[in-house]
């Protein structure tokens, strides 16, 4: 199946205000996506008419991604953490909805690198809390004609959710009424036995895909089994983007968060460009029905 292919702009810039929108989107146009995740990381930071008339410039689909900053957290937190965290969250619900991105996807359960042990009463506990703390979100994203992607990370940026079987325990009755699953070849890659398996798994109830090597650079060219994911995607009848997530090592907020230390291509144009042709050709060689 030929799907769309997108971009984070975390690939070159953060963080993404109206200021720079247009610029970098015209780029990634230019390079050949078709699509691309635009991170609110604060409320404020993109305006809707900006972004509708850079898409309207550009032709692109968009994407909302959140960032799960310090301090923002829906479990094991303040009443005032929560509620601060819920209405975050509540502006990319109303961006996506403004701008006419179908998902909004991200770890929206606790910051990114917060870590703590649980016994199995305490998991439990923590993905009831969840539940209760997302079922205003989710019936907000339901109304809005946009969906929550909840993605699971890896061990090492979460305790929380690791996995598409843990997810779909902790999210339950909320699947399906305004949540999903989005899932991350570089978190799979990590914690699940078998990538594939996830994705289908996953099933119908995936919503939102990233994709990048096992390095966190450009897919292609690494030792992720793209052979297995692609046609896993077909089985459950994924018609979204692949969208390439990975992040620049000069920003000091999102490269820590990301643990990237490095530069992972020789530019980040390289990086993109790398990603695209792969992807690409990857679709076509299953167009074709051969292997990869």
């Amino acid at each position: 199946m030929e799907r769309a292919i997108g971009i984070n702009t975390w690939v070159w810039e953060s963080p993404l205000t109206d200021s720079g929108l247009l610029p970098l989107l015209t780029k990634i146009a230019r390079m050949g996506f078709d699509a691309v995740e635009l991170p609110l990381e604060n409320a404020g930071d993109l305006s809707a008419p900006a972004v509708q008339d850079a898409l309207a410039a550009t032709g692109l689909i968009p994407y909302v991604v959140g960032a799960m900053a310090p301090g923002r957290d829906l479990v094991a937190a303040d009443a005032g953490t929560i509620e601060a965290t819920q209405q975050y969250l509540g502006s990319c619900i109303e961006l996506a909805s403004d701008i006419g991105a179908p998902a909004v996807c991200g770890p929206f359960y606790s910051a990114t690198g917060r870590l703590w042990r649980m016994d199995d009463g305490e998991r439990e506990r923590a993905y009831a809390e969840l539940r209760k703390n997302l079922e205003p979100l989710a019936a907000q994203a339901l109304e809005s004609g946009v969906v929550l992607g909840i993605e699971p990370l890896n061990r090492y940026e979460t305790s929380l959710l690791n996995t598409v079987e843990q997810a779909l325990g902790a999210l339950g009755p909320l699947l399906g009424s305004g949540v999903g699953l989005a899932l991350d070849t570089y978190h799979l890659n990590i914690e699940e036995r078998s990538s594939a398996d996830a994705i289908r798994r996953a099933g119908r109830h995936l919503v939102h895909v990233q994709v990048c090597g096992n390095d966190r650079g450009a897919p292609g060219g690494d030792s992720t089994n793209w052979q297995q994911i692609f046609p896993a995607l077909d089985d459950v009848g994924y018609s979204g983007a692949l969208n390439i997530e990975s992040f620049t090592s000069t920003n000091a907020s999102i490269a820590t968060a990301a643990s990237i230390w490095r530069p992972l291509a020789v530019t980040q144009d390289r990086l993109a460009e790398d990603g695209l042709a792969f992807l690409r050709s990857a679709s076509a060689g299953l167009d074709e029905g051969n292997s990869l």
